[in-house]
């Protein structure tokens, strides 16, 4: 695993690859990992002073632990196969994930001062998703745990990028708490391509350049995005895959700011 300021590259390995903590690449509330299982395979953890969303990649897995047993979570082959399964953890929570299949879960944790919802099992069907938008700026959103949801701090989703097409787009950012304009949450952004050896072009900058970075994203890339606008476009050819992880001290929320520069692109 290698690092460059806001990015990390990832081979994942059996048992939990850690990507980042809480802390690092100025991120105050999001740890992130990948938990790469085969087949009866096992991982046992606690969640401890944190809540933790396990989102399924692709694979098959049992999940039981502290009052919970889902005897049968996820099922696609990989995240172009269809709609996720999550699992959501409160705080104190002891679980284990055994392999059915092999198995790749993103791991997402973020600290909890309150007891939030039961373990919960999330299948495709309690998900949303809908088309963001136009011609080569398309992009479909499944919303994976939203703000009616009673979590402390997260707001999860999956991303797909079509051939070549940009994503998040007019650039847009959440920095700042003053709603209904604007909300304050960090980001995390995971990459998976089809075929895997795709690739695409992440940019994170602020209005006054301070933070001014562009990256090339590879298959199993991480991005922490503590803070600014962060446009995103995908490879001609390759199907894009981003896992978007939101976390709000204070609010949740599909709530951003679009970059006035680039606003007028959507008419507003």
């Amino acid at each position: 695993m290698s690092s460059d300021k806001f990015m990390v590259h990832l081979a994942p390995k059996d048992g939990l690859n850690p990507v980042f903590s809480r802390g690092q690449h100025n991120m105050k509330l999001t740890s992130f990992a990948v938990l790469k299982l085969a087949r009866g395979q096992s991982y046992k953890s606690e969640t401890g002073a944190n809540e933790v969303a396990l989102v399924l990649l692709g694979g098959k897995c049992s999940a039981k632990g502290t009052g919970f047993e889902f005897p049968e979570v996820g099922g696609r082959k990989n995240v172009f196969d269809g709609k996720p399964h999550a699992v959501y953890l409160p705080r104190n929570t002891s679980y284990e994930i055994s392999a059915i299949t092999d198995v790749e879960i993103a791991v997402n944790i973020a600290p909890a001062s309150r007891d939030t919802a039961r373990p919960t099992l999330i299948l495709p069907e309690m998900t949303r998703s809908f088309s963001l938008g136009r011609e080569n700026f398309t992009r479909l959103a499944t919303v994976i745990l939203d703000e009616t949801f009673d979590s402390e701090h997260f707001y999860i989703g999956e991303g797909m990028i079509p051939s070549g097409n940009w994503s998040g787009y007019p650039p847009h950012r959440h920095d700042f708490d003053a709603p209904p304009d604007e909300i304050d949450m960090e980001e995390t952004y995971f990459y998976l391509f089809n075929p895997p050896q795709g690739f695409g072009i992440q940019k994170i900058y602020t209005p006054d350049g301070r933070v001014d970075e562009t990256y090339t994203v590879k298959n199993y890339d991480t991005v922490a995005i503590a803070e600014g606008f962060h446009p995103l476009c995908g490879a001609p050819g390759y199907s894009m895959y981003y896992l978007w992880t939101m976390c709000g001290q204070n609010n949740r929320g599909l709530i951003s700011a679009m970059d006035p520069e680039h606003k007028w692109v959507v008419g507003k």
